[in-house]
């Protein structure tokens, strides 16, 4: 053992925390070792006879709390082999590392000093400590198994000898070293996207190479690529993957046409967002003769298109869906096919896979059929256009929009009765210029028009999702992939509930499904108008469990339905391509697919949704700071959104620009925070500041490198 000891000399005086950390780290490292305390002390350092008493206390202490074991009169080892176990390490630019084994469990801290510089991802596996009584779990990464690729954004700095990479990174607290032949041409001061290529054991930073060159800081083309990069998405298209989509056959053959249902002579429409190029869904209505009515939702057939395995099939999976940031789209599908090829553009023959729906005037299901069809758009409304016939009932296919729109209303009045929740909220829009820059900053709200196209969509899923999971009772559904959203969990749900008591709103946390749902759409129609609405609302998302992908059907709790799917946006949702061929392959009798690799897709799929949502976040963040960046020294109107320990988030009632008034600015008193009430109390003269409070602030900072807005209080 001592031929492998670290011994530490010092000259002051080692307070008792520190000579305690020694001596874990002692037993940790050599954990079959028996020592008494001279042993002990020779080890980590301490020579003196007053030290060496210390040390057998401590001893003594580690016992009692169960670290050590006594073995012999004044002998000692660790209690217990510490196990070993193989999972994902998270890196935390804070120091707080943490282990989450495959096996499942609570995470484990990992300090950097055990961490053998594994990074956030890493397949590793640790060795894990032996507990001390009321610390937090450790493990020691022991080997790392698989590592994650690590690319990181940042600025450059090129020195005479050397360059390093200086991130804001949440995952890494060290700049990035960066040798002088690893550049690839970027200069000084240039944002660039760097490869982590080794972190030596003994180094304290990472070396690295430069991988691309993003460009001159406060750029927007620049800004929003390293917002990409810095979730790890991607920012342009693979030129080969485009050429290969460009060699597509764009005709329609005759005998493509026979074999699907054609649907080119029914009034066929779109309804759109006004800047949207990918058209996924349009929709078709007649009357038949027994007086009800055929719906036809028709769906892009990009699977007739993007074959299994093909080089633009392997580039969508990787991607597996759109990126939608507040200036532009990345797509999924290279924009031959998304703008062009597969988009039901108005006044073309296009292919689709469509849910066709015998409806009765009181948009009861009679039947339904899923078929490959061709259609030929009549028009393309956006949503302020549909909009209008809706409220004026004049203009091109009134009948049509009207009669669906009537239909789309009582769908969705069905839906809310049976326990669907009403989460519509309103979304923050920034209108920018042709260079990126923000003009304003607005709301917009969910009118009849988006709700018509809405209710169909959801229909269409729900059907298609039926089709294949519902079975009789002797039977095996097919492997099949579902959009899921599980039961809100219950302790997030009562501890909302209790919260919410102190604004004098009741929320029924126990019962039936339908009685929970019910009491919270209750609760959404109350806070409509009122200061606290907002946070209320989000909060309310917050109890709730994420909707994600899975072969798994536990039902979607938030819109009331046992069976739901996507099958409507394979245009921008990897998900609904593979629902497409899963569909093609069970309607002409197939057998089931391997579930475990379907279910690795949709854990895959899930992933790079929550990702794409994080980065478009970010950049309406981005835009929104410096939307505010020529507004520091303005006073505005907000509202409590966030409460801390660090200070408090302001929202603005304008703009929804969110800023933060840190805790040091609040200088009338000592605040603590309490996080029972999401609040900051004055320990003296017992001033509190809650969620939902209006407040007066004056904006004292534009931060846009981190995206973020400081406030100062206006007394």
């Amino acid at each position: 053992m001592s031929k492998n000891k670290k011994e530490i000399k010092s000259g002051k005086r080692l307070t008792n925390r520190e000579l305690t950390n020694r001596i874990v780290h002692l037993f940790n490292t050599f954990p079959k070792e028996i020592m008494n305390y001279k042993q002990v002390s020779a080890e980590v350092g301490v020579t003196s006879e007053l030290n060496k008493q210390r040390v057998a206390g401590i001893l003594g202490n580690l016992s009692k709390e169960d670290f050590l074991t006594s073995v012999d009169h004044g002998k000692y080892k660790l209690n217990g082999m510490g196990t070993s176990a193989i999972g994902k390490f998270e890196r935390r630019s804070n120091g707080k590392n943490s282990f989450i084994s495959e096996d499942g469990g609570n995470p484990l801290f990992v300090a950097e000093r055990n961490s053998m510089h594994a990074m956030n991802g890493d397949k590793v596996k640790v060795q894990i400590l032996a507990k001390r009584k009321g610390r937090t779990p450790e493990a020691e990464v022991i080997e790392i198994i698989e590592r994650k690729q690590h690319t990181f954004v940042g600025i450059l700095e090129i020195g005479r000898h050397h360059a390093f990479v200086v991130t804001d990174s949440k995952l890494l607290a060290n700049d990035i070293f960066i040798p002088k032949d690893k550049l690839k041409g970027a200069k000084d001061g240039q944002k660039v996207v760097v490869k982590i290529t080794e972190w030596p054991e003994k180094a304290n930073n990472p070396k690295g190479e430069v991988i691309d060159v993003l460009g001159t800081p406060g750029e927007n083309q620049t800004e929003m690529h390293a917002i990409l990069a810095d979730f790890g998405l991607p920012y342009k298209y693979p030129e080969k993957v485009e050429k290969f989509a460009e060699k597509i056959p764009v005709e329609i053959t005759a005998e493509e046409i026979k074999a699907r249902e054609d649907f080119r002579q029914v009034p066929t429409f779109t309804i759109d967002p006004k800047d949207a190029k990918d058209f996924d869904d349009a929709l078709s209505i007649r009357k038949l003769k027994n007086g009800n009515w055929e719906i036809g939702v028709h769906i892009a057939d990009v699977t007739h298109y993007v074959k299994p395995g093909s080089v633009i099939d392997k580039e969508a999976y990787e991607r597996a869906t759109s990126i939608y940031l507040v200036d532009r789209t990345i797509p999924m599908l290279p924009e031959s096919l998304s703008n062009s090829l597969c988009s039901l553009r108005p006044h073309e023959d296009k292919l689709c896979f469509s849910t066709v729906v015998e409806l009765t005037d009181n948009a009861e299901v009679k039947n339904y059929r899923i078929v490959r069809t061709v259609i030929h758009s009549d028009r393309r409304f956006n949503y302020d256009e549909a909009q209008q016939v809706i409220e004026t009932g004049e203009g091109d296919l009134k009948d049509e929009i009207l009669t669906l729109d009537r239909l789309a209303k009582i769908l969705r009045g069905k839906r809310f009765k049976t326990g669907a929740i009403n989460f519509d909220r309103n979304e923050v829009k920034i209108e920018v210029d042709e260079t990126g820059k923000p003009l304003r900053v607005f709301f917009t709200e969910a009118k009849d028009s988006n709700k018509l196209i809405e209710e169909f969509m959801l229909l269409a899923n729900r059907l298609v999702a039926e089709n294949i999971g519902k079975i009789g009772k002797s039977q095996k559904a097919k492997t099949f992939v579902y959009r899921i959203h599980d039961l809100p969990v219950p302790e997030k749900l009562s501890n909302f509930a209790e919260f919410i008591r102190r604004f004098g709103y009741k929320l029924k946390d126990k019962g039936s499904e339908t009685e929970i749902s019910k009491s919270i759409n209750d609760l959404l129609d109350e806070v409509q108008g009122k200061k606290e609405q907002n946070m209320i609302e989000t909060l309310a998302i917050r109890s709730m469990a994420k909707a994600t992908y899975s072969t798994q059907n536990v039902g979607h709790y938030g819109l009331a339905f046992k069976h739901y799917t996507h099958f409507t946006s394979p245009i921008r949702r990897y998900p609904d391509m593979m629902v497409h061929r899963l569909l093609e392959r069970y309607l002409s009798g197939g057998r089931s697919v391997n579930e475990q690799q379907t279910e690795e897709a949709c854990k895959h799929c899930s992933n790079m949704e929550s990702l794409a949502v994080s980065a478009e976040r970010a950049s309406i963040k981005y835009k929104q700071v410096e939307f505010m960046a020529d507004k520091v020294g303005m006073i505005f109107d907000g509202v409590i959104s966030g409460v801390t320990e660090w200070g408090l988030y302001v929202e603005l009632s304008d703009n929804a620009c969110e800023g933060m008034v840190p805790i040091r600015d609040l200088v009338d008193d000592y605040y603590e925070y309490d996080e029972k009430t999401y609040s900051l109390i004055g320990t003296r003269k017992k001033h509190r500041y809650c969620l939902g409070d209006p407040l007066k602030i004056k904006v004292a900072k534009a931060n846009l490198e981190r995206k973020q807005l400081d406030f100062s209080l206006v007394d």
